[in-house]
């Protein structure tokens, strides 16, 4: 202990003194080290927390395209046997456009002077839930992420502020309702409209599925985002 030391200098500590000292010195450390044991720091998981306003809402719309994009660039590089050559022109087709979406909202941050969080762009998607060796398996996961997508769309774009940003944020959105058809029907013919995702009774008949970001973004984290990605930030209406 740095007591035993300050009064005793090394040539004048007899061995006695010395093993008590450092029976004193252990007794201590193990008390500290229980005392640790039952109090542990508290840890807190990294997460990504989207920005407030319309540079929020949008980094939320261009992390679902980026996540659309590569889903489709991978599925490109490894093609399961069984997709068709009409397939293969539909995938190509949605992953241009996925492209086209990612880099025109970049283009938006860039031109307006708004921040991207810098650590969307770099964020690795998982999509070991989804089974990308066969032609249902893709076509499957397809639809679900388009589904979302349209469903994240439909409910996020109210958030927008400026006039601009959403007309947009509306274009994109018709095209992506556009993609998630033309997956269904490749899926199973005629179900591109289906009750799962368009409701035929009801008060919301005939009007499409709507998520909010809160909901997209805890799907996003329990299946698709090594990170958790939190919406506190996000406006609400």
């Amino acid at each position: 202990m740095p007591e035993a030391s300050s009064s005793s200098s090394p040539s004048t500590l007899n061995r006695r003194s010395f093993l008590a000292s450092a029976g004193v010195a252990t007794a201590s450390l193990l008390v500290l080290a229980a005392c640790e044991d039952d109090n542990p720091a508290p840890t807190t998981d990294p997460f990504i927390a989207l920005a407030a306003g319309d540079p929020g809402v949008l980094s939320y719309f261009y992390l679902l395209e980026r996540f659309s994009a590569e889903f489709y660039n991978k599925v490109l590089a490894a093609p399961p046997t069984d997709l068709t050559a009409t397939d293969l022109a539909v995938l190509r087709d949605l992953y241009r456009h996925e492209l086209a979406h990612r880099e025109t909202l970049n283009q938006v941050f860039s031109a307006n002077g708004l921040t991207l969080d810098v650590n969307l762009p770099a964020l690795e998607f998982k999509y070991d839930s989804f089974t990308l060796t066969t032609r249902a398996g893709v076509l499957s996961a397809a639809q679900t992420i388009e589904d979302m997508g349209v469903a994240a769309l439909a409910g996020a774009a109210k958030l927008v502020a400026d006039a601009n940003y959403l007309q947009l944020v509306l274009k994109i959105m018709a095209v992506e309702a556009r993609h998630a058809a033309a997956i269904r029907d490749l899926n199973q013919a005629g179900s591109f409209a289906g009750a799962d995702v368009v409701p035929q009774t009801g008060t919301e008949a005939g009007l499409n599925r709507v998520l909010t970001p809160t909901e997209v973004l805890a799907e996003f984290t329990a299946k698709y985002s090594p990170i958790k990605l939190r919406a506190d930030n996000l406006p609400t209406s």
